[in-house]
């Protein structure tokens, strides 16, 4: 599943081990264990419909039609290039991510027919992962595609946190903030989720579906200030309501985090002789600072001690964000893995590896980087100026000349992101 560009033998050994760790700890948390144990502890009766949205759609849809072979129908709505065949009786769509397009909205149209007029003792079991923000949507009236598109730019590109984004993006949403489950009333909903948002805010994963909206009015405002942003008055208009604050028709279940990344981590990084050390499962600055950061004490273990025995394993969990300034190709996890590069030049036996555990990273078919002490200097070889590349976030061309990007394809799992810091 990993591949590696060009460094597969450097006789660096660390690199190896660090693209071993990681892979591990992906494996480890696919959703298929733990969804098979909710599904198990639930009885269903009369109609089953089963919506599954997000990266890992596909995998936890198929785990679902084996433990409950008496679902009826359903929608599985994942990105392009998620969906590996055919699950009937299921229908199969794949859409934009980040920006929603036009399959987003037709399969959204979908689901909500598909769910209509439903019976009290009806269920739809709702599957939900990282991604379905952009995936599973339909725009309140009056807002056109282009006008929303351009709306989750603005959001995307002026450095919030996915928990600010969604707090915007869900109120102009008439299946985000608990309206889908409003919908699907009388009818009840298990929602089994899969967390890609720190501290497992349910209201936030995916913008909230078939959950009571916790944020207010003034959250809205405070976001505004903070990053100096303006839109159309109708959009405003919108931005100005408050959403819905009570859902009575769903039993929610979340079944894996980021959390659980790390712990996977840390126990693949002890099999290997590390000694393993989860410093947060919370990074969300944005990715240059926390590559730069992580580089440091790289530099102060190394003053600490020129080579440690048995070897260190430092794992960072969370999501960091891109501020966009460039016009460069990359996603958080290169532009942090090329920020490391730079502060872990000459260091020897050192490598930082970040990834999205969803298998992508950002516009682009890598999921993440591994650098070391050299990355640096092939860069410059190759007659490229670090700095300028960051300053353009052209994260992605940068490690692909020095050989360090990592490419995966979809994982089949989304909990958040992947940092790792290993010292020889």
């Amino acid at each position: 599943m990993f591949r590696e560009s060009r460094q597969k033998d450097r006789g660096n050994n660390l690199r190896k081990e660090v693209l071993e760790i990681a892979r591990d700890s992906i494996s480890r948390v696919l959703p298929d264990k733990a969804l098979a144990k909710v599904l198990s502890d639930h009885s269903f009766r009369d109609k089953i419909i089963l919506v599954s949205v997000g990266k890992a759609a596909w995998r936890m849809a198929r785990e679902a039609l084996e433990k409950i072979p008496s679902i009826e129908k359903g929608v599985v709505l994942t990105k392009y290039g998620h969906s590996p065949g055919p699950l009937p009786p299921l229908r199969i769509f794949e859409a934009g991510h980040p920006i929603p397009d036009e399959n987003s909205f037709r399969a959204t149209m979908d689901i909500l027919k598909m769910v209509e007029d439903l019976h009290p003792s009806d269920t739809v079991l709702f599957l939900l992962s990282g991604g379905g923000s952009a995936l599973f949507e339909k725009p309140l009236p009056g807002i056109s595609l282009d006008e929303f598109n351009q709306f989750t730019r603005d959001l995307l590109e002026c450095g919030a946190s996915i928990v600010e984004i969604n707090t915007l993006r869900k109120r102009l949403s008439s299946v985000k903030a608990g309206r889908f489950a409003n919908h699907v009333s009388p009818g009840k909903m298990v929602s089994v989720i899969l967390s890609d948002v720190l501290g497992d805010r349910i209201d936030s994963i995916a913008s909230g579906p078939a959950f009571p909206d916790s944020t207010s009015v003034a959250d809205v405002h405070r976001i505004l200030q903070k990053y100096h942003l303006q839109f159309s008055p109708k959009i405003m208009r919108y931005l100005e309501e408050e959403t819905p604050k009570e859902i009575s028709n769903v039993n929610t279940h979340v079944i894996g985090s980021v959390r659980i990344l790390c712990e996977e981590a840390l126990s693949s990084a002890l099999e290997r002789g590390f000694i393993p050390d989860i410093l947060t499962t919370s990074l969300d600055c944005e990715a240059r600072e926390a590559g730069a950061f992580i580089a440091a004490i790289a530099r102060e273990k190394r003053k600490i001690k020129a080579a440690y025995d048995p070897p260190l394993a430092l794992i960072f969990g969370g999501e960091t964000v891109v501020r966009v300034r460039g016009k460069g190709i990359g996603g958080r996890n290169q532009e942090l893995a090329l920020s490391a590069a730079k502060g872990i030049s000459g260091l020897d036996k050192v490598v930082v590896l970040s990834i999205g555990s969803d298998g992508t990273d950002g516009p682009t078919d890598a999921a993440g980087a591994v650098v070391d002490g050299e990355t640096l200097k092939r860069l410059e070889q190759k007659g490229m100026d670090i700095d300028a590349l960051l300053y353009d976030n052209d994260s992605y061309h940068a490690l692909e000349i020095t050989g360090d990007l990592i490419r995966t394809g979809p994982t089949g799992t989304n909990v958040n992101d992947l940092t790792l810091l290993l010292i020889g």
